[in-house]
């Protein structure tokens, strides 16, 4: 039974050796593990304190990030706005020049209708000239076949013209 109840000896040297640890670890470890334990205590703090810090870092960029997608939109509609009128007047502006192209084709078309119109009308009454003197040098032959007939119509030629006053042409 010696081993279930140690002796008074035993018990005091046991209490010695734990005092004499106890002391060294008092004098000795406990500092250390206390500064260690401070120093990873700090640590965390800062590093707690870091992370609001990135925290409210990243709500200000968010925020600003937000902002600057929304003038990107603003000026994105800008944009589009800009190029849909710049558009529509290159349009607008293509539609009048070719207006004004077709209204000078359209111009030039009618001169050149009316100038040939004129010439074919000038060739016509040419054309009618110069058939009514052979109609009328065939009849004035057939009329005046005989002297007699001749003499009379230059006779009448020549009053005609002493009559007329004289024209310029």
């Amino acid at each position: 039974m010696n081993l279930v109840t140690p002796d008074f000896g035993l018990l005091f040297w046991m209490v010695v050796i734990f005092g004499i640890v106890f002391f060294l670890l008092a004098k000795f470890g406990f500092p250390i593990i206390t500064d260690m334990v401070e120093s990873r205590s700090a640590k965390i703090a800062q590093s707690l304190k870091d992370a609001d810090e990135i925290e409210a870092r990243m709500a200000a960029w968010k925020t600003e990030q937000a902002q600057m997608l929304e003038t990107a939109r603003r000026e994105q509609a800008a944009i589009l706005r800009e190029a849909t009128e710049t558009k529509n007047k290159i349009v607008a502006d293509a539609k009048e020049q070719a207006r004004a192209e077709a209204d000078k084709i359209l111009a030039e078309a009618k001169l050149q209708i009316a100038a040939e119109k004129e010439s074919a009308l000038r060739d016509v009454r040419k054309e009618v000239a110069l058939l009514s003197v052979q109609v009328a040098e065939k009849v004035l032959r057939h009329e005046l076949s005989d002297e007699g007939s001749r003499r009379a119509f230059i006779d009448s030629l020549v009053d005609e013209a002493g009559k007329a006053p004289m024209q310029h042409t």
